[in-house]
């Protein structure tokens, strides 16, 4: 399994300054994540619709809590079980010093979502 860095190339979201992508596929299902980071933090916003929305810490992004930026955005499929690569995210990012300062360390904040 390869991780693929995505080139910011004319058009890309990556020509935005701080602005990372990663992706993933795992051929064997098939099925991937896409994570967009701004390691700086980003605000953001959502509007989670449909009849069975599969999302992680979208609240977060709710104007009136406590956070005013994400560090990344991470798009799956596969469902409920694709949330669970917003945690691969998060570790990567803590691993690095990113997050928001909570004393006793930085908490990336990932917010993710399924698209099945």
């Amino acid at each position: 399994m390869n991780a693929t860095r995505l080139a910011g190339t004319a058009g890309s979201i990556t020509r935005v300054a701080g602005i990372e992508v990663g992706h993933f596929t795992d051929a064997r299902r098939p099925t991937g994540c896409t994570v967009v980071m701004a390691r700086q933090g980003a605000v953001g916003g959502v509007d989670v619709r449909g009849a069975a929305p599969g999302t992680r810490e979208t609240d977060l992004l709710a104007p009136s809590n406590l956070v005013e930026s994400v560090h990344a955005v991470m798009l799956a499929g596969g469902s409920a079980w694709g949330l669970e690569a917003a945690t691969g995210a998060v570790r990567w990012l803590e691993e690095r010093g990113v997050g928001f300062d909570v004393a006793v360390g930085r908490l990336p904040l990932v917010p993710a979502a399924v698209l099945f």
